[in-house]
């Protein structure tokens, strides 16, 4: 059975999830692609070391290992690069990585005294025997210039549009909104799309990753040094006054754009913390949005983010299942979810049949 199963396929289909909530995913790709999922057994040992057990023969296969990152995102990633060494080692042809949510891709900028540990990822991935990565919407579009083999990044976008045309009422009536002006264009992108108007946040309530401490705000170091008589360092004591003459304050939130009247929906990649999606509904409400929609490709909801979108002004958050959250669904029911089995199903297919990737990308702006 087995063998006739590879002999019609060519390829298998792995996940590398030691915990059940995460192969759901796995499981509805393989579905839609009518193959069998890969017999491998992943745990921890009882002193947390990651062991990888694969229970067939992958030699000369292409193999594609489905991976959904938990709340125990190191655990996962351990998990994926075991794996994909396990199937190296096992002389697989080629292995290709299908990460929904890239993990650590918040962290792709330099911080002060920081690193940029997207980069290291991406080495770990290769040095563990990835050839090929499937991804959707990264943080950063620029991420993929970190690796060294090619990486698909697909788009939710086209799915969260459906959503937006089939199940909100009226939605003639909403205009998009960018929390801050780093989202501005990922929202532009889909006001054009949808013909809807355009609205954008920004002020204090915004914490954009530009404003971050990156070392440059930071006052030099300055040292009383017995140096050239006739050069004359400045004291310390103006500089710190100079550095909080030029501090930069914020402005008080204002919205840009008209949303009286209208149905808001804010659109973003990551809905994870989600203090700054409640602010900004507060201010929405004042300005008298009557109701508001949160659209987010990868619905991390972390810590007590389901109980403060329950008692907030926001009326439905709408996510992709890229991660697992059937939990916080249970603790909030304004959570709801969209399928993108179907878009990783097509990706794995034109990549074994070596078609061209580009149908999936239809209709996806530069800025998307």
């Amino acid at each position: 059975n087995i063998r006739m199963n590879v002999a019609k396929s060519g390829y298998r289909v792995f996940s590398a999830n030691s915990t059940a909530a995460c192969t759901e995913l796995a499981k509805k790709i393989t579905e839609r692609l009518g193959v069998e999922l890969g017999k491998s057994v992943v745990y921890q040992e009882s002193n947390r070391e990651t062991r990888v057990d694969v229970k067939e023969s992958v030699r000369g296969q292409t193999i594609f290992i489905i991976q959904t990152i938990p709340r125990d995102v190191n655990t996962a990633i351990m998990e994926l690069l075991v794996m994909a060494y396990a199937l190296k080692t096992s002389c697989a042809k080629n292995i290709i990585g299908v990460i929904p949510y890239f993990p650590y891709s918040k962290q792709c900028k330099m911080r002060k005294r920081g690193s940029i540990v997207c980069k290291l990822l991406a080495s770990m991935l290769a040095k563990a025997g990835l050839t090929h990565i499937i991804t959707m919407d990264l943080h950063q579009k620029e991420i993929q210039g970190f690796f060294s083999f090619p990486v698909d990044n697909l788009r939710a976008s086209p799915f969260l549009l459906q959503y937006i045309q089939e199940e909100v009422p009226d939605y003639r009536n909403a205009i998009i909104v960018a929390k801050s002006p780093s989202a501005a264009k990922r929202a532009q992108s889909y006001a054009e799309r949808l013909r809807l108007g355009l609205a954008v946040m920004h002020g204090e309530a915004q914490c954009s990753e530009s404003d971050m401490a990156d070392g440059r705000h930071s006052p030099p170091c300055v040292r009383n040094t017995s140096g050239h008589p006739g050069l004359e360092l400045p004291c310390k004591t103006s500089l710190e006054a100079l550095y909080i003459m030029m501090a930069k304050e914020k402005p008080p939130i204002t919205v840009v754009g008209d949303v009286g009247g209208r149905i808001a929906i804010i659109v973003d990649d990551i809905i994870d913390d989600v203090e700054d999606f409640v602010a900004a509904a507060e201010i929405l409400k004042e300005r008298g949005a009557y109701k508001i929609y949160i659209m987010a490709t990868h619905g991390l909801l972390s810590a007590d983010a389901p109980r403060l979108i329950e008692e907030s002004a926001i009326d439905e958050v709408v996510v992709t299942n890229t991660v697992p959250h059937e939990v916080q669904k249970l603790q909030c029911p304004k959570i709801k979810t969209v399928d993108v089995s179907m878009i990783l199903a097509e990706a794995i297919r034109r990549i074994h049949n070596g078609e061209s990737m580009a149908y999936l990308f239809r209709n996806i702006t530069v800025d998307d």
